[in-house]
Order: structure tokens, then C-alpha cells, then sequence
């Protein structure tokens, strides 16, 4: 029997394509260089399409006439801009130049895109291999993101970067959207890559019949690369947002400073440092009522940064290292008046190897401005939830997961489902519910308008009143509140690991003094070593 060859996805073959190309491009750059010139296929392969339906409703003579492509969301695109127009001249020894000018000129007709293409090719490519790609192959998809997503893996693995800096896994945001439920208002993402958070916010509303056009967008980026592919990635799903004038850093030039979000979605960089020198933004209004985050690590000073931008009722999900559950000194104190002022609603820790660039276990977190009896209204739907003012939820997810690329753990649609079901379920139970009553996870979605009673469940769940977070000193450490019955993880692996590191050090320096001993007796002994 003949053997079947697997086809391959439009990712694997813009890989293949893309080391074609690269040239003498450092790997660093040139994803930046083939995701422009993916975006530009896939722009003109879309106005072609308008374009036949154009000739074959009788209608040539409106063919460039930009408004009969706006009108459904196609970016025009003059002759010198076109795919085919790049093809002709493909083997011409100025097709850079040929390029820059058709990244421009499509630019230049298309304000939504203003600063959103690469502009500077660094050597002649080879671009007869990228011909035959259909980029609208798969209309369900989304390609860009896809590529994006495999590019960046395959790139930051190669250049070895990692802590947080990498697009963010679908399944993630997908879970962080369906927790915090944006499904109108202002969505706000501080550290936003490549824009994936706001498509998935988009396809949230999309999936559970709302209107994307009741949310908005703003955001903000520091690398210029990335703030271009995020503007990109928006722009060629018909996506408007705020970006910020240009490409900066969310704490040394804050461009949203008057914001109010109602939704917010992120995953800033992990255990940042070097993030503000020690005399600078000591008196940031961000800080307001808290202490100035430590210059050693912004994790809190991100969270402190979306606090300040929430709304009256505003909610926000987003990724931290596990660090941040238990750090001490400043960390510890606006720990405390976070959970004090009844900000923390939920902490979950993530199965590990869920990031391309690193297995380090991270955890999200849910904060709520108004966590006291909060009211959504869904369409028609009203949905009260549980005043949950007093209690954290606590969740431990690390057994959740599948496989994924071999070496990687993605959530399942079922487990996302199982996760945010517990969470709305445990929201607005009713304060009179049994505890001994367990709810049927499998079945949460079935009757959201049927009470439902949240149960405490062993290795997975937890909701721990504010008195006994305030008797464990403020920790956020799942596992201190969680039963385990089947696992020994009741050891906090940061407390843990803190000890072993003091530990380890106390061993180097009586390593170090047993040395200068040795070499003090040898010297005594008239003998220089």
C-alpha cells in the first residue's frame, strides 16, 4: 500500500519558505522581513477575489475605484502594489526597492495601515517559491496569526529569548477571555505583542453572537517590529484600534494616561528588570495609594499600571510569574492592600511547557474592581453574580492540558469550558448553597439561568475566605489553600526553592572560606600556590 504524504500546513510552508528567503538577514530580523511580504500576498490575494466579483457583477468600470473595495474591507491596491506586479519583476535586480515601494504605496492608500509595514529589505530574495501559497486557503483561520505564532516560536527558540516576551498561546487568551466575558466597552492590553489578545476578545464576542463593534481597542507596544505586525494583524481583519502614536514603553511614556478600560487582557514581560532607574517614577499616579514597585522586577508595577486603569466595574486577566504569589519586601505590602481592597478575585496556575521559549510555571490572575454582586448583561440575558467580595478563588490546573507540537501543553476547548464554568459557577452561586451538593462540570454551560452550587474539589479548586489568606500571610501560593489527597503538593515550591537557594549559597562561601584556609595554612607553611 502506497504511503500517504501528509500535506503540509500553510505554516510549515512558509517555514520552508522563509529559510529560502532569508539570505544574509540575521534570524532576528528576517521574520519581520517574511511576515511583510506574507501580509502583502495576502492583501492582494484579497483584492484580486473583490476584484473578479467586480468583473463578474458587470462592474468594470468601478474596478479602481477604492471606495467599491473599502466598502468590503479590502485594502486597494495600485498596480505597482500587487502581487503580480512583484512577480513580474521577481528575478529584477531592484525587487527590494520594488518592495519597499509597494509596502509604501500600499500604506499611503490605506490609513489604518499607517505605520504598520516593515520598510527596509536587507538583500535580494528569492521570491518564486512564495508564489503558489494560497493565503485564503483556509477562511475559517486566522493566517496571520497562525504564521505568527509558528514563526515566533521557531525564532525566539532559535535566538533563545524567552521570559514572557512571545506571542501568547491561543488557548491562554481564549481562557482569560472566556473568564472575563468582553463582551462590550474598552478593552486594553499594556504589553500587547503582536495583537492576539484583541483578535481573541474579536472572536469571543463573534462566538457567543454579540457586537464586535461595541468594543474598543487600545493598546500599547515597545518594540517598533512588533508594534508594526500587531497594527498589521488588526488591520487585515478590519480591526480599529488604538496603538499609541508610535512604538514606547508602557511606564516611561504611558499613551493611554487618562484610559479607563472595562476589559483589560495581557502578559507583560515575566520578572522585568532594570525597568525604571531608582529616582524615576517614584511619584507616577499609577502608584496612587500603594508603594513604588521595586526597580528590580515590574511585576507589580504591571499590575499596579492595570489597576489604575480599570473602570468603576473593570475586570482584568493576566499572566505573571509564579514569583509574584509570594514575593516579599514592596512586593509584599501592595500584595496585601491588593488583597485588602478586595481587588484579587481569582489565581490560577498553568499546566508547564504552555510558552514556546520557556517552561517556567506561570499563573493568572483575575482582578475585579467591583467583585461585590457584579451585574452583566448578555443580549437579552441578565446574569447576577455572587458577591464574592470576601473570598478568593483559587484554581491548580496543572493536570489540565494535551499535547501539542510534542513538547508543548495547550488547554482543550473542553478544558477551557470545565475551567471558565467553574469559575461563573463559583461567581454566582447563591450564598445559601450546600457545599456538600457538587456541581456537574460536564454539563455547566447547559442552563446558565439553572442555579448551580460551587464545590470545593481536592487537586483543583478552592475558595478561601479573606481571613484565611490574612492567616497565611497574604500569600496567593495555590497549594497553600488547595487539598491535595493524591499528590504530595502541599510543598510550596517557591518557599522551596528560596531555601535551597540560601542553602546553596551558605555551601559556596564555606566552599570560598575552606579555600582561604587552605591557601592561609599553605602560606604559613612557606609554600605560595
Amino acid at each position: 500500500m502506497a504511503k500517504t504524504v501528509k500535506e503540509k500546513s500553510i505554516e510549515e510552508s512558509l517555514w520552508d519558505s522563509a529559510n529560502k528567503l532569508r539570505g544574509t538577514v540575521e534570524s532576528s530580523e528576517y521574520k519581520h522581513v517574511v511576515l511583510g511580504l506574507i501580509f502583502l500576498k495576502f492583501v492582494s490575494d484579497k483584492f484580486e477575489e473583490r476584484r473578479a466579483e467586480l468583473t463578474g457583477e458587470g462592474k468594470e468600470k468601478y474596478l479602481e475605484m477604492v471606495e467599491f473595495y473599502t466598502m468590503k474591507n479590502v485594502f486597494f491596491l495600485p498596480d505597482i502594489a500587487r502581487w503580480s506586479f512583484i512577480m513580474e519583476n521577481a528575478k529584477q535586480p531592484d525587487i527590494a526597492l520594488k518592495i519597499d515601494t509597494a509596502l509604501f504605496t500600499v500604506e499611503k492608500n490605506n490609513p489604518s495601515l499607517k505605520g504598520a509595514l516593515p520598510d527596509n529589505y536587507y538583500s535580494r530574495m528569492n521570491l518564486d517559491v512564495r508564489n503558489n501559497i494560497d493565503t485564503l486557503r483556509d477562511r475559517q483561520q486566522d493566517i496571520v496569526g497562525r504564521v505568527y505564532e509558528y514563526f515566533l516560536s521557531k525564532f525566539a527558540l532559535a535566538e533563545g529569548k524567552g521570559k514572557g516576551e512571545f506571542y501568547t498561546p491561543k488557548s491562554i487568551v481564549n481562557l482569560i477571555a472566556e473568564l472575563i466575558e468582553p463582551y462590550k466597552g474598552i478593552i486594553y492590553d499594556p504589553a500587547c505583542g503582536s495583537g492576539g489578545m484583541f483578535v481573541q476578545s474579536i472572536k469571543f464576542i463573534e462566538s457567543h453572537h454579540g457586537n464586535k463593534k461595541e468594543l474598543s481597542i487600545y493598546g500599547q507596544e515597545y518594540t517598533a517590529t512588533t508594534y508594526k505586525l500587531a497594527k498589521m494583524n488588526l488591520a487585515i481583519r478590519g480591526i480599529s484600534a488604538n496603538m499609541g502614536a508610535v512604538p514606547a514603553d508602557t511606564f516611561g511614556k504611558d499613551q493611554h494616561p487618562d484610559l479607563k478600560a472595562d476589559y483589560i487582557m495581557a502578559n507583560p514581560p515575566f520578572n522585568q528588570k532594570d525597568w525604571r532607574a531608582d529616582n524615576e517614577l517614584t511619584d507616577d499616579p499609577r502608584w496612587k495609594g500603594y508603594e513604588v514597585p521595586p526597580t528590580g522586577n515590574a511585576n507589580y508595577a504591571w499590575i499596579l499600571n492595570m489597576v489604575s486603569k480599570l473602570s468603576t466595574n473593570g475586570v482584568a486577566g493576566f499572566i505573571l510569574a509564579n514569583g509574584a504569589l509570594s514575593g516579599s519586601g514592596t512586593e509584599y505590602e501592595i500584595r496585601k492592600k491588593l488583597i485588602e481592597n478586595r481587588l484579587v478575585e481569582a489565581i490560577l496556575v498553568l499546566p508547564q511547557n504552555m510558552f514556546y521559549t520557556t517552561n517556567i510555571s506561570v499563573t493568572m490572575w483575575i482582578v475585579n474592581h467591583n467583585k461585590k454582586a457584579r451585574t452583566v448583561q448578555i443580549n437579552e440575558e441578565i446574569k447576577q453574580y455572587r458577591d464574592r467580595e470576601n473570598e478568593i478563588l483559587f484554581m491548580d490546573l496543572r493536570q489540565m492540558g494535551e499535547p501539542f507540537e510534542k513538547k508543548y501543553t495547550q488547554f482543550a476547548g473542553s478544558d477551557i469550558r470545565d475551567i471558565a464554568g467553574t469559575f461563573h459557577t463559583w461567581q454566582h452561586c447563591d450564598s445559601d448553597c450546600d457545599s456538600n451538593d457538587s456541581c456537574d462540570k460536564d454539563d455547566l454551560k447547559e442552563d446558565d439561568k439553572k442555579k448551580r452550587n460551587y464545590l470545593d474539589i481536592p487537586e483543583y479548586c478552592y475558595s478561601a475566605s479573606l481571613e484565611e489568606v490574612r492567616a497565611k500571610d497574604y500569600s496567593l501560593v495555590p497549594s497553600k489553600y488547595i487539598e491535595f489527597v493524591n499528590r504530595d503538593e502541599n510543598i510550596d515550591f517557591d518557599e522551596k526553592m528560596s531555601s535551597l537557594q540560601k542553602e546553596m549559597g551558605e555551601l559556596l562561601r564555606a566552599e570560598i572560606q575552606s579555600k582561604k584556609d587552605l591557601l592561609t595554612v599553605f602560606k604559613e607553611l612557606g609554600y605560595e600556590l
